[in-house]
């Protein structure tokens, strides 16, 4: 069954979250569903917050030059200052509340949206992209740079916006190749979420939360993933409990109801499509879920988003 849950172009991120005028069409230019590059004041200034839990189909980096920027990539909350970076990898559900826009938190410096193809271009390759684990929905979307790393990716992102905002994606090769050499510095001072001296442990966590994101709407058992994987159920629990400090029933709950907050803010769907959609005959056993998870029911969260 195909999800009705809408991965966001650029265009439509745009239409949904930034206002109209000249200085957004300065920002973005021709060509911008594979690649741009503006400044986070500029970015903020054209910017309609809240943005509920949406995904998008590009990746998404942002480095901080000051200031501090919260937002939620996939549960969690997430905090930057200084000197980090965020990375949204491409299909990872991700919010903006109101609180992160508070004056005089807002953090300054770039944000930079590409695709895979951008990306691979003429020089690059797949297996560039398999290398980068920040760009995987299992990855750290944290990346704190060293000083030396931070001043070399600041000359970097200062030499891709000049030329994007001089002359767009007329030279993408020039584009791609800085691009490259970005990701390739930050990878330098990547750490993953677990550096638990188990590889193979972590190895395992990282296979089922990709499995958990391809297959939430069909699967919600322990053992269902346990047997893709070809492991018994008592050996995934505990082996996402030392990697993860969290049950893989915690993980499929948290998870189910991501999606559920991107289908009540992209359809019109009632509750009980909302449920069919996530796989769940019951409606109230999906209400009681959401609700266990969030304190509010699937209707009052909708609602809520109304009013935002």
């Amino acid at each position: 069954m195909d999800s009705k849950i809408k991965i966001l172009k650029p265009n439509e991120l745009l239409e949904s979250f930034m206002c109209f005028g000249s200085k957004r069409n300065d920002i973005f230019k021709q060509g911008y569903e594979d690649f741009y590059i503006a400044s986070l004041q500029d970015l903020t200034e054209i910017s309609q917050p809240p943005v509920p839990p949406v995904k998008a189909k590009t990746h998404s980096l942002i480095f901080l030059t000051s200031g501090v920027l919260a937002m939620k990539a996939g549960f969690y909350p997430i905090k930057i200052h200084k000197n980090e970076c965020i990375v949204i990898p491409a299909g990872k559900v991700f919010s903006h509340s109101v609180e992160n826009f508070k004056e005089g938190e807002e953090g300054e410096g770039f944000i930079c949206g590409f695709s895979d193809s951008f990306l691979i271009g003429q020089i690059g390759s797949r297996d560039l992209l398999k290398s980068l684990e920040f760009l995987t929905v299992w990855g750290n979307p944290i990346i704190k740079l060293k000083n030396q790393s931070a001043k070399y990716l600041l000359q970097s992102l200062h030499r891709i916006l000049d030329e994007y905002t001089t002359n767009g994606l007329q030279n993408k090769l020039i584009l791609q190749s800085h691009l490259i050499a970005t990701l390739c510095d930050l990878n330098v001072d990547y750490q993953p979420i677990s550096n638990h001296k188990n590889k193979t442990a972590v190895k395992l966590t990282n296979k089922f939360i990709e499995l958990l994101h391809k297959n939430i709407n069909t699967r919600h058992q322990v053992s269902s993933y346990a047997s893709l994987l070809n492991i018994s159920p008592n050996h995934l629990n505990k082996t996402i409990k030392l990697i993860t400090q969290k049950s893989p029933s915690i993980w499929i709950r948290e998870t189910l109801v991501n999606e559920a907050k991107v289908l009540l803010f992209q359809t019109d769907l009632s509750i009980q499509e909302i449920a069919a959609e996530l796989g769940f005959d019951d409606q109230s056993y999906f209400t009681r879920l959401f609700k266990k998870q969030e304190s509010i029911t699937p209707v009052a969260y909708r609602e809520k988003i109304d009013l935002s």
